[in-house]
């Protein structure tokens, strides 16, 4: 169960962690969208988990893959952003967040896109947690 600090903590990085985000997709990546889904901190406030969601969804690997690379100048720029709020800059941890893709699978299937999902629960992919 995550305490009060904790939601704290992940409230603050993920408003900062957003606007860094959307900062740097607006000077390099011309009409891309990135936002931070969700924000996950450990109860020694040690570790982040950030979930990540990319629009248009065909450079979400890219995108994912570039923030992974300059994670340590993006967790620089949320401690100089947070120094009043937060002692320590928890280790960051990038992920993409598939919630997007998920429904837009249940969304085709209540469509008659793919079939039926309730004769073929195949149809729909299991989510990864």
């Amino acid at each position: 169960m995550e305490t009060n600090r904790q939601k704290k903590i992940a409230g603050v990085i993920q408003q900062d962690l957003a606007e860094i985000l959307q900062h740097a997709a607006k000077e390099s990546m011309k009409g891309v969208i990135i936002s931070v889904t969700q924000v996950k901190v450990t109860s020694d406030l040690s570790q982040a988990k950030i979930y990540i969601s990319v629009f248009p969804q065909l450079k979400r690997d890219i995108v994912i893959k570039g923030i992974n690379d300059n994670s340590g100048s993006i967790r620089h720029e949320l401690a100089r952003r947070t120094r009043d709020q937060l002692r320590r800059v928890p280790a960051l941890h990038f992920f993409k967040d598939d919630s997007l893709d998920y429904i837009e699978d249940i969304d085709n299937a209540l469509k008659g896109n793919k079939g039926n999902p309730i004769t073929n629960p195949e149809i729909l992919n299991k989510r990864k947690k």
